[in-house]
């Protein structure tokens, strides 16, 4: 059977999957611009990653332990041989007894439960509201026009600046402090996506268009799977935002969360408890960007 016999539906669903193909090297070009870890050859691909560079890759991973390492040793020797004052720098140890105390009230799980929840869910919302503002920006010039010059002042308020407001607003309730991440949490994504769309290649956009796919249908099986990789970039900037604007937060009238714990040891003096909520937050932030890293690799994979 030729080409020409085939059903108008069939050729029309045919050129539509040439054209979502086009796509998929579209989307493999940006992540392999981006480093996300894209291969060269489809048969090394194919055949997994091979024992050289995965042997690399452990030694990058012992690499980046170096200097967390280098770091509290020289903790540990300015608070033991050093003339470094307790009340200006607490040893490891005390921090670490700081940490269990806490944990043996229950308070320190319940800091760490509801501090985590708060970055989530105002991560996700403003995500979402990134996204979408960002689509409209990105996809239509009468969007940009209207949209963008508001979203850039409204981008350069200080998070603090945004407290007196949310507590007017919306009360010292759980709605201002997840707002206030929201508002963190949108512009990263905001941007990324604003921008990558603008880029997406013309042809890609005109080929859908002309196998009768409306703007809906073209945002979500061409354009978006294009920006991909730029818009995992923009969660992943988006998620550390949210953890910087958390102890803003949590500074509006909370009781407590990692923020709280940070401001109420400063007013009682308790630098260990101070200590302490830093690294936990530093911990906390860099496990939750190693899960979207790891979504990262999973979803390239997958709309490669």
């Amino acid at each position: 059977m030729t080409d020409q016999s085939l059903p108008i539906d069939g050729r029309r669903a045919e050129s539509l999957a040439v054209v979502e193909a086009a796509a998929a090297d579209a989307r493999a070009g940006a992540a392999a611009g981006s480093g996300a870890g894209a291969r060269s050859g489809s048969q090394e691909s194919r055949a997994g990653t091979p024992a050289p560079a995965r042997s690399r890759r452990r030694g990058l991973a012992l690499l980046g332990a170096i200097l967390p390492v280098a770091l509290v040793l020289a903790w540990v020797l300015a608070t033991t041989v050093g003339d470094v004052p307790a009340y200006k720098v607490p040893s490891p140890l005390d921090v670490w007894t700081a940490g269990v105390q806490l944990a043996g009230t229950g308070q320190l799980g319940q800091y760490v439960a509801i501090s985590v929840q708060r970055v989530l869910i105002g991560f996700a919302v403003g995500s979402v509201v990134g996204l979408v503002l960002g689509a409209v920006v990105g996809l239509s010039r009468v969007g940009e026009a209207l949209l963008a010059p508001s979203i850039a002042a409204v981008r350069a308020v200080p998070s603090l600046a945004w407290v007196p407001l949310l507590i007017l607003y919306l009360g010292i309730g759980e709605d201002s402090k997840i707002t206030l991440i929201a508002i963190g949490a949108a512009f990263p994504v905001f941007t990324t996506v604003a921008g990558s769309l603008r880029h997406v290649d013309p042809h890609l956009v005109e080929a859908g268009r002309a196998y009768g796919l409306n703007s809906v249908s073209l945002f979500a099986r061409v354009q978006l799977p294009a920006v991909l990789p730029s818009l995992v970039s923009g969660l992943r900037l988006a998620l550390a935002q949210s953890w910087l604007f958390l102890v803003a937060a949590e500074l509006i009238a909370s009781s407590m969360g990692l923020g709280f714990l940070l401001s109420d040891s400063q007013a009682n003096g308790r630098v260990d408890r101070m200590f302490l909520a830093i690294i936990l937050l530093a911990v906390l932030g860099t496990l939750t960007d190693a899960v979207l890293n790891l979504l990262q690799r999973v979803l390239l994979r997958r709309w490669r």
